[in-house]
């Protein structure tokens, strides 16, 4: 060869080589900022988390020290807001393949249960002490989430790497700030009361499932992939749910996604999508239109939605099932919208599958003229129907629900025995920007 010809293959061998560096190092400087951006993520759910935890255990410990049914009522309403917050921020962090049963109970009943000690205090005047020592175990368990949390996010904030890969290159994981808690539950008190989360209502077989032939792994996996629209390679990680509702749970390496598809009938029970949402370009009616669609894919037939809240820029709207004109509020489930793009990012539909079942509707009622009858003169109903609410001892009754306007324009739930005539349950309907709580 020519030495000509050997010094342009020299030349032209070094000149790829360098592109090859500097494109090596341009990925790798990417790739360090999209693995920082996503720490970032983590941290400030982390951080959220913490708040939230802090917030609950402050409200807790007010309520107890509240002396009047509207201290009450105020001191709820912010607890069932940072109860929902800390649910939300939680979403977001990676967590392995844990399901954290015990925290998710707690955030969830917690709030729910705050918001039914206002509602009676509210008729009766005064809080019981049975209801009172409710509340300090909760707070008790409050500050114990609250330390570790902040344990766990002065770890973050301290630059330990809490968020980075392992040297496996697995995904991070901080399930494990959450242990100590978990193992803690032993003297957790039961919580019986008039809304979805109450022990009562969690710890029943579950309806829809009981009978049904048991579906393979595989046929679960099939349908966790269409539920959350991800291929085969997505749901690398799997394990499986006992309890009363046995279930396959799937979920991705990176935490990205998980679902949970029950063993008994193979229904997707729940599912999750982790991301963060930053902005709102989707409206309301647009992402309710998505969340119909996700519940008619999966079999959920009959839903009607009912009221919507919106956090951190996801819409989570909730559903109660229909039969013919009779609405069920015992059957629920509540899907999750984000406001950024319309994707579904949350399924929760266990409440319908435990509760769910065709109902034989009592033929002789009372007259709902004569019922409309004894509704206070400050209201003016705007519509009435017929409604299954539960009771607070878990039965279901048959209702008229009457909404009602007051004179201020507040929007007021009244519910009425359908063959009793009696007044079973009023509810206030506190609407905002960012949705609509029922108390």
């Amino acid at each position: 060869m020519k030495r000509r010809t050997l010094i342009r293959v020299f030349v032209f061998s070094a000149a790829a080589a360098g592109v090859l560096l500097i494109r090596n190092v341009i990925l790798m400087r990417e790739n360090e900022r999209a693995l920082r951006t996503v720490e970032a993520g983590y941290t400030h759910a982390l951080e959220e988390l913490s708040l939230a935890a802090d917030n609950i255990s402050n409200t807790l410990q007010k309520q107890l020290y509240a002396g009047t049914a509207d201290m009450q009522a105020k001191l709820s309403q912010q607890l069932w807001r940072d109860s929902a917050m800390a649910k939300a921020a939680l979403s977001q962090l990676p967590m392995g393949d844990a399901t954290l049963e015990n925290t998710s109970k707690f955030l969830s009943q917690v709030g729910n249960y705050a918001l039914s000690v206002s509602g009676k205090a509210r008729e009766s005047g005064s809080v019981t002490d049975d209801e009172r020592q409710r509340l300090s175990e909760l707070w008790e368990f409050s500050q114990r989430l609250r330390d570790d949390m902040w344990k766990l996010e002065n770890r973050a904030a301290s630059g330990e790497g809490l968020f980075a890969e392992s040297d496996t290159g697995e995904p991070p994981a901080v399930t494990e700030g959450f242990t100590e808690f978990e193992e803690g539950f032993d003297s957790y008190p039961s919580l019986v009361y008039d809304g979805p989360f109450s022990d009562h209502i969690m710890e029943k077989t579950p309806l829809m499932t009981k009978g049904k032939d048991e579906i393979s792994r595989e046929a679960a996996r099939a349908r966790a992939e269409a539920a959350l629209g991800v291929s085969d390679a997505v749901l690398s990680e799997e394990y499986e749910e006992s309890g009363k509702m046995p279930s396959y749970v799937f979920s991705a390496a990176d935490g990205s996604a998980s679902c949970a598809v029950t063993k008994q009938g193979g229904y997707v029970s729940y599912f999750l999508k982790n991301r963060d949402v930053y902005s709102e370009s989707v409206s309301v009616e647009d992402a309710i239109d998505a969340c119909d669609e996700i519940l008619k894919a999966l079999g959920y037939n009959n839903m009607k939605y009912t009221y919507y809240e919106n956090i951190d820029h996801v819409l989570t709207v909730n559903y109660a099932y229909c039969q013919g004109e009779v609405c069920c509020y015992t059957d629920l489930i509540k899907v999750s919208a984000a406001l950024d793009t319309g994707e579904i990012v949350g399924l929760d539909a266990r409440g319908y599958l435990v509760n769910h079942r065709r109902r034989e509707m009592p033929e002789k009622l009372v007259s709902v003229r004569t019922v409309q009858k004894k509704l206070s003169p400050e209201l003016t109903v705007l519509s009435r129907g017929l409604a299954v609410i539960p009771s607070d001892g878990g039965e279901e009754k048959l209702c008229y629900e009457f909404k009602c306007e007051s004179a201020d324009k507040t929007h007021v739930l009244v519910y009425f025995g359908a063959q009793t005539g009696r007044e079973e349950q009023i509810l206030i309907l506190y609407e905002s920007e960012s949705g609509t709580l029922t108390m």
